[in-house]
């Protein structure tokens, strides 16, 4: 894509009965896109309600944010399955969001998975063809978000499904184009000005800063700001503002995916 536009998006919805997390309302504000967690590993239909509904008011675009069936983990934990399975698990919630999205007037326009999934189907092609044949088959104008170079990547190219490369605002990323381990201090960026110039350079170089020092050349369509992340939504502020302030024009999804 051209590095003077960007999509902007957050993982939303990531709350369920009577918990919240994170502060969906002030970041909608903000992104062009939001991800909405579909019930697996976060999210119910009242959450999924309330995030749509706000969101087509902002005129955010939507997509299914697909995770394990992982509640108490919150879709952090590798789960073995057949590919068969989860196909069927990505394609449950689909259609899960595409039902509420369809009570409140909207569209889902694309699909990210989430957490350990996300992790393991940037690697495993197994995982990522699995997820793009649930898009493919309930609805294959569905942009499927996932890294440069990743499984999910090819698997969108095999599958003929449009694509849109993400990068992470607010991780830090290893040398071999992995985000670095939560568990590892640093891998977090809680900075706003931090993240913000780094946003700007990502999308105007198309690369991501490794945390040795280097660059990894890299396909970048949307940049994500983890919501669930302390001062998210300050992060997001200053992101917002520095790309602005760069001439980059903020899109949603559909409008840099091919």
């Amino acid at each position: 894509m051209a590095a003077d536009r960007v999509n902007l998006n957050a993982d939303m919805g990531e709350g369920f009965g009577a918990y919240d997390m994170g502060d969906d309302d002030r970041l909608l504000a903000i992104v062009g896109s939001a991800n909405v967690a579909c019930g697996m590993h976060a999210g119910d239909p009242n959450v999924m309600h309330r995030v749509l509904s706000a969101a087509r008011d902002r005129g955010v675009s939507v997509g299914a944010h697909a995770g394990f069936n992982d509640l108490s983990g919150f879709g952090r934990r590798a789960i073995e399955m057949t590919s068969w399975d989860l196909e069927l698990l990505v394609t449950y919630q689909i259609g899960a969001l595409q039902g509420v999205a369809a009570h409140v007037g909207m569209t889902v326009t694309h699909l990210k998975p989430h957490g350990a999934l996300y992790n393991m189907a940037a690697e495993r092609s197994d995982y990522a063809l699995a997820i793009g044949r649930a898009a493919a088959k309930v609805d294959p104008a569905l942009v499927y978000v996932a890294p440069d170079g990743s499984a999910m990547q090819a698997a969108a190219a095999e599958l003929g499904l449009p694509m849109a490369c993400e990068a992470f605002v607010d991780r830090t990323y290893e040398d071999d184009g992995s985000l670095t381990p939560r568990s590892q201090p640093g891998a977090v960026i809680t900075d706003p000005e931090l993240a913000a110039e780094r946003a700007v350079a990502i999308v105007r170089r198309q690369a991501v800063p490794t945390r040795s020092g280097g660059e990894l050349p890299r396909r970048v369509d949307t940049l994500c700001i983890h919501a669930d992340s302390a001062g998210a939504v300050e992060t997001g502020k200053a992101v917002r503002r520095a790309l602005e302030d760069a001439g980059i024009a903020l899109v949603t999804i559909p409008d840099v995916a091919n």
